[in-house]
């Protein structure tokens, strides 16, 4: 059964990515979200299976977890990761493939961030590769790629809980309610789309319960949304998740697209229609007194530090009179 199983983050990797990173968190789950919104693009237009494109959010998740977010371009470590998984399945696909792809979506040309607007004009000049330029980004593609198979101690095992989500519909009957339950947009449908959104979650749901949990609760929301009767049991002890964390990660999932809608309005980058860069970052730490590093440290600026100093005078002059 470890097939079925993965292995989760510790508490202690959870509270040390705050400490790794350096970064506020806002920041680090707008990097987190723009790009697993890029490497689920990104499989579309590399014609993946969904399957690996999943995989290789999950292995970004991981990545980051135990490598600062800063020591790659988050395009780059997404490219990766896409690559990585690709080539292991039945599906390789080139490097040259990958980079011209991310290009494109980098590009002006690109809609991916900007869906409520006008499609953008498409301008083929905008995503147009010199083959220096392109042997540079198959450079980084690559170096990219070792570091996440040295990361993560080549480790890249990732059981998806798409497959136990259609087996516990069946198993519950779900899918012989009629109509609610088979036409588009029903069951099976809503419960994969509550398991791609989840990827996406700022919780890292993905990193810390495991597939039959995820399952289960992506049954109970899709279950829930298109009115199918439910056993009056408590149904989910039968896949061994518990009342408390059902509702954990039906909350989780159900809080997915406003948390998102949020971040596409006011992160650094997405704002403007366009992936969030590490520039992006960085400028955005030194408007908050930061100053942000290659990924291994964020410190107080000059400035910053000066006025903090003399505040710690102010207040110690203050209590000594």
């Amino acid at each position: 059964m470890a097939h079925l199983a993965n292995s989760l983050a510790s508490p202690e990797q959870l509270f040390r990515r705050g400490t790794l990173n350096s970064l506020p968190s806002d920041l680090l789950d707008a990097i987190f979200f723009s790009a697993q919104c890029l490497t689920q693009a990104a499989g579309l237009l590399l014609q993946l299976p969904q399957s690996v494109t999943a995989q290789a959010n999950v292995l970004l998740a991981r990545f980051w977890l135990v490598e600062p977010v800063m020591s790659h371009e988050f395009s780059d470590a997404s490219a990766a990761a896409v690559y990585l998984v690709a080539k292991m399945g039945p599906s390789p696909r080139p490097p040259r493939d990958v980079v011209y792809v991310y290009t494109y979506l980098l590009s002006r040309s690109s809609p991916l961030f900007r869906p409520a607007a006008p499609a953008p004009e498409n301008d083929p000049s905008s995503y147009y590769l010199t083959d220096a330029a392109y042997q540079a980004a198959r450079a980084r593609l690559l170096a990219a790629e070792a570091r996440i198979l040295y990361a993560l101690g080549f480790d890249t095992h990732v059981a998806l809980p798409h497959p136990l989500a259609v087996t516990y519909l069946q198993a519950l009957d779900f899918l012989d309610q009629g109509p609610a339950a088979c036409e588009e947009g029903g069951l099976a449908r809503r419960a994969i789309a509550y398991l791609g959104t989840a990827l996406l979650s700022p919780q890292m749901l993905y990193l810390t319960h495991q597939p039959n949990a995820l399952a289960v609760a992506a049954v109970y929301n899709a279950a829930r949304d298109v009115g199918a009767k439910m056993p009056e049991c408590e149904w989910w002890e039968v896949f061994d998740v518990d009342r408390e964390e059902l509702g954990f990660l039906v909350v989780g999932m159900r809080s997915v697209e406003g948390w998102a809608a949020r971040m596409k309005s006011e992160a650094p980058g997405l704002k403007d229609g366009r992936m969030i860069a590490r520039k992006d970052v960085e400028m955005e730490a030194r408007k908050r007194g930061l100053q942000a590093g290659n990924g291994h440290e964020v410190v107080e600026d000059e400035e910053t530090v000066l006025m903090r100093r003399m505040d710690e005078r102010m207040a110690q002059a203050e209590s000594t009179t």
